[in-house]
């Protein structure tokens, strides 16, 4: 018996998993992670003593009895065996990857499918190298579904997570400008999202969900069993449009040909049209009926800083400060310009990972603002303060008042020492920039 299945059959009877030992599971497997700066190693004895069953090590000099599974590397042992457990189980899977929404996507598609049947779905953002392993870990025998995301910041990862998945069905959202770092360039970021797409082209009776409106992620579907979903007119399988966008967007959608349903959802940005249609051209596929696809779509509140309509005692907060690039924050301003409101407040925060490319892409910001009708812009990050020195000979037409923080920190205590009253306020920034910590003081 090799060592995974070995542990497989040792999970069979354990099978809760867990690498802290902040997070012990009783009769559960410890597996001794390693990271930066620490070795999970060091703290398997704990685990044992803390009440799991086993402990999955790779450091010969702790594996001092048979509680102690040896293995050669236990980050490697925990994708086999997570791979192993879904062959196993043998369900069918939808996994999702992209540069922006695919969240989101993963939240409506579980919405809509989950009218229909029993479902195991990514949690928050656990959809690197580690926390994909982990959700597929999850699986049961009664679950009848599963819809796992994928994230990536350099070549390679969606194809080494796409083989741990092996999922039937996948999404690709979109390609922007993000982790330009670790990508090298644009190119690099669609390559690497289009390894989902080489991995379902191994996989007899794969197929996509296609945002038939991109030319981009068209072009490198070509060959692959597609149900299209975009604007009305392009022959896509499933059609939609946006009604109003108050604050809230309002589209409508129809299958090719019938009846259109209108949909009020809570979530804000236009550009969330094409994750309602994805999870809408998912429900059909799988069998859900319209009005219930409707009803999960309006259903759905957005959580974790992403898309949020936040209404305090004295202001109005569209708050997606979990992530930006010059994509999203492109996406979102557009967005905020369809918002009338005399008092508009743009608070941004820096965009990280860019490389080479985060003075242009902050430029490009300060450009957009002009088009947006704010008032006034709170910049927060050096990367901002640089672009807007650059510009100054530039002369940017219409650009609002201006002002430059060096962090959240120094906002905060603005707003603490001068509140705002009777706005409408934009936050977005990277997540790294903290600018979730600011709707308390709105």
């Amino acid at each position: 018996m090799s060592v995974i299945e070995r542990l497989y059959a040792l999970f069979s009877e354990h099978p809760n998993v867990t690498s802290d030992t902040r997070e012990l599971i009783p009769g559960g497997l410890f597996f001794a992670l390693k990271g930066g700066n620490f070795d999970g190693n060091r703290f398997a004895a704990d685990a044992l003593r803390g009440g799991c069953a086993y402990a999955v090590v790779d450091d010969p000099q702790v594996a001092t009895d048979d509680r102690f599974i040896l293995v050669p590397d236990v980050l490697q042992a925990l994708s086999d065996l997570a791979a192993l457990h879904r062959r196993r189980l043998g369900l069918p899977i939808l996994q999702v990857t992209g540069t922006n929404g695919k969240t989101t996507t993963k939240e409506l598609l579980a919405a809509v499918l989950g009218c229909k049947f029993n479902l195991l779905y990514t949690q928050g953002n656990f959809n690197n190298h580690i926390g994909v392993p982990k959700t597929l870990l999850r699986l049961r025998p009664e679950h009848e579904l599963a819809i796992i995301e994928t994230g990536a910041n350099h070549p390679g990862e969606i194809a080494a997570l796409s083989q741990i998945v092996q999922a039937d069905c996948g999404v690709i959202t979109n390609v922007g400008m993000a982790h330009l770092e670790g990508f090298g360039s644009f190119e690099g970021v669609v390559r690497t999202k289009c390894e989902l797409y080489d991995a379902l082209r191994q996989k007899a009776g794969a197929f996509i969900l296609l945002h038939g409106d991109d030319d981009i992620l068209r072009a490198k579907a070509v060959g692959l069993p597609a149900v299209t979903y975009g604007a009305p007119g392009h022959g896509n399988a499933v059609e939609g449009e946006v009604v109003a966008c108050d604050p809230c967007l309002r589209y409508r959608w129809r299958r090719s040909g019938g009846e259109w349903h209108e949909v009020d959802t809570q979530l804000i940005g236009a550009y969330n049209i094409h994750n309602a249609l994805c999870a809408t051209a998912a429900g059909i596929h799988f069998g859900v009926d319209d009005e219930a696809i409707c009803r999960a779509i309006a259903g759905y509140t957005p959580t974790n800083n992403r898309s949020e309509l936040v209404r305090t005692a004295h202001n109005e907060l569209i708050v997606d400060a979990y992530n930006a690039n010059l994509t999203s924050m492109q996406a979102a301003l557009e967005n905020f310009a369809l918002m009338p409101h005399p008092g508009k407040l743009a608070i941004l925060g820096e965009m990280r990972e860019l490389g080479d490319f985060s003075a242009e892409a902050h430029r490009t910001v300060l450009h957009k603002l002009a088009e947006t009708g704010c008032t006034e812009a709170w910049l927060v990050g050096g990367n901002y303060a640089e672009a807007a020195h650059s510009i100054e000979s530039e002369a940017p037409k219409a650009l609002p008042a201006i002002r430059l923080f060096p962090d959240a920190e120094a906002v905060k205590a603005e707003l603490t020492a001068h509140p705002l009253y009777d706005r409408l306020i934009l936050i977005k920034g990277s997540n790294g920039t903290r600018l979730f910590t600011l709707p308390p003081l709105l």
